[in-house]
């Protein structure tokens, strides 16, 4: 999923330990034996794009949670409100069961 995001065009940044390019990948390395099923992204296009991904995904469920057996999309600066450091353009996903393949093809979809 890390990786699919990292190489889409309207992607801006990946935040996942998982990339070998995150800045803290090797320390994630050493302390973790998997990197987890959190990875949140930046959008080109600022709130709107960001908002417009989430609306259109169909697997994952918009909700706020760090983990279950479903995946979830949230916009974080939407459940943090005012004053939130989130930046406007960025997502956070939790990886549930669901098949990779489906998770990435409705993200693909999504970013269309």
């Amino acid at each position: 999923m890390a990786a699919f995001l990292s190489s889409h065009p309207k992607v801006e940044s990946v935040h996942y330990p998982g990339l070998k390019d995150h800045p803290r990948h090797e320390v994630a390395a050493r302390q973790m034996a998997f990197f987890g099923g959190i990875i949140s992204f930046q959008l080109k296009g600022g709130k709107k794009k960001a908002l417009a991904v989430a609306a259109k995904a169909r697997l994952f469920v918009r909700a706020t949670s760090l983990g279950g057996p479903i995946s979830l999309i949230e916009h974080r600066a939407s459940y943090e409100g005012p004053g939130t450091m989130a930046p406007d353009n960025l997502l956070r996903l939790s990886i549930g069961l669901e098949h990779p393949d489906d998770l990435i093809a409705d993200l693909a979809h999504a970013l269309a």
